[in-house]
């Protein structure tokens, strides 16, 4: 179970990773004329509503993306199936359609099915989408029907599976909006704590990567919430919308570096240099795109207990704007990029208080971390005979070109990971490879460190992840060369 979510949160990445481009559109339009929301200015109109095109269809970039990521095999006609089960739910349940199928006046359908057309429904919609296909796409008919074969009858079972699922949801989606509702209004009606309580559990989380789960109810609109979706269209309230994003930009961007710094200040002399380069990207990767694994997953199983307390600072960053009203936003992860694109919005609230709260946090990140790595002995990298400290050192060689490097640190990891004999999938998210194998007794970790990866995460009996960071995409495409 645990691995099968972890596959729907890596699934979320590609439609996720859409948004950047609507907040660089929206955000541009928005620091054009950050007054008159695009209305008075033909040019910043164009740019935002170029960004909102992204932000209002994502219901539909979740179903096409979890269709694709959840299958077998990649492959076009599952993203098509996707799509056909979001059409024909959405239609299906549409007010208009509702109050035709319950002989009823349109004013009087559930409100619920005034929301159809939500993240909720396009992750279902993609898991089935993804089920028909591993199910289907392998039939082979009779001879009469030998067109509708294969890939091509994956479209088609699931036009029929959505039927049913659409009967369902019927009766269903109400009790169900209505529980998400109340879910949503828990959390909000908490105020800033709720936002702190998200802060924490969304960093616990990140080891499993189930934190995408998390991240959606309060980011999109799946109960309600859509803290994204309504601070860049800029239909929430100024200093309410953003309260789940706010609190994100001290830790990425000051707190998280300052950590580095104080892993690298605790390196023993002779493990400083090797240490400082490993933070010093770590900590630019932070700071600049807000992509934290790299470095949260240098310390989170070397030293539990900094990963503990860094929850609870990242709880009470978002308890701590929240509170104050310091509101800004991301469309895709709390660094200075979004932070400079989002600070101009309309509906951006006192957003650089939130690099004083940044100058606080960062102070209290260091001092915090050194002094417990150094009143506990925590072994950090660079303090310990570990194997991170290991991997460091033994990578140190001669500049070769990206394609080498890439290939070099594919073939080592693959090899360590069992080869072809063990390896039965292979796919990647953002920061990490995610591999599937047969006996994980074979996977050599030490080898697979050796690399200089910055961790390694085993999550089942047969499911294994090893954190690379942002250049994983090309680490992935070269051991889809190595594979048979």
């Amino acid at each position: 179970m645990m691995n099968y979510l972890q596959r729907i949160g890596k699934s979320l990445m590609l439609p996720v990773a859409v948004l950047p481009a609507a907040a660089i559109l929206m955000g541009i339009g928005y620091w054009i004329d950050s007054d008159g929301w695009g209305g008075n200015n033909p040019f910043a109109a164009f740019l935002i509503k170029g960004g909102e095109s992204l932000i209002s269809n994502m219901g539909f970039l979740f179903a096409i993306g979890i269709a694709l990521g959840m299958t077998k095999v990649k492959d076009g006609s599952a993203a098509l199936s996707g799509l056909v089960a979001f059409l024909i739910i959405t239609t299906l349940l549409s007010p208009d359609s509702v109050a035709m199928l319950q002989g009823v006046d349109v004013d009087s359908v559930n409100i619920a099915f005034g929301k159809i057309n939500n993240q909720f429904i396009g992750i279902l919609c993609g898991i089935i989408a993804a089920w028909n296909f591993n199910r289907f796409s392998e039939v082979k008919l009779p001879d009469a029907f030998a067109f509708f074969s294969g890939k091509r009858l994956v479209p088609i079972m699931t036009a029929v599976s959505m039927l049913v699922v659409s009967v369902i949801m019927l009766f269903l989606w109400p009790l169900i909006f209505s529980g998400l509702i109340a879910f949503g209004e828990a959390i909000s009606s908490l105020s800033y704590v709720g936002a702190g309580l998200y802060g924490f559990f969304n960093r616990l989380l990140i080891p499993t990567g189930l934190h995408h789960a998390l991240n959606a109810v309060f980011w999109f609109d799946v109960a309600g919430i859509n803290d994204i979706g309504n601070f860049w269209s800029g239909k929430g309230d100024k200093g309410i919308t953003g309260m789940y994003m706010a609190g994100f930009f001290p830790i990425m961007m000051f707190g998280l570096p300052a950590a580095a710094l104080a892993i690298y200040h605790t390196a023993k002399p002779g493990k400083k240099k090797q240490i400082g380069s490993l933070m010093l990207a770590a900590g630019f990767a932070s700071f600049f795109t807000g992509v934290t694994e790299p470095l949260e997953f240098a310390f989170m199983f070397a030293a539990p207990v900094l990963f503990l307390v860094h929850a609870v600072l990242m709880g009470l960053s978002l308890a701590v704007a929240a509170f104050f009203h310091w509101t800004a936003g991301f469309g895709f992860s709390a660094g200075l990029i979004d932070f400079l694109l989002s600070s101009r919005l309309p509906i951006a609230n006192a957003p650089y208080m939130l690099l004083v709260q940044g100058i606080v946090f960062g102070l209290i990140y260091y001092f915090l971390f050194r002094f417990l790595i150094v009143k506990f002995n925590l072994k950090t990298p660079g303090r310990g005979e570990d194997d991170l400290e290991e991997a460091v050192q033994e990578t140190a060689q001669p500049e070769t070109s990206k394609e080498d490097k890439f290939s070099a640190m594919a073939t080592e990891i693959y090899a360590g990971l069992g080869g072809d004999e063990n390896v039965t999938s292979v796919d990647n998210c953002v920061t990490r490879l995610r591999i599937e194998v047969d006996n994980m007794d074979v996977v050599d970790q030490n080898r697979i460190r050796r690399t200089g990866v910055p961790g390694i995460h085993v999550v089942g009996e047969h499911s294994i992840q090893v954190i690379v960071g942002t250049s994983v995409q090309f680490v992935a495409d070269e051991i889809h060369k190595i594979r048979k």
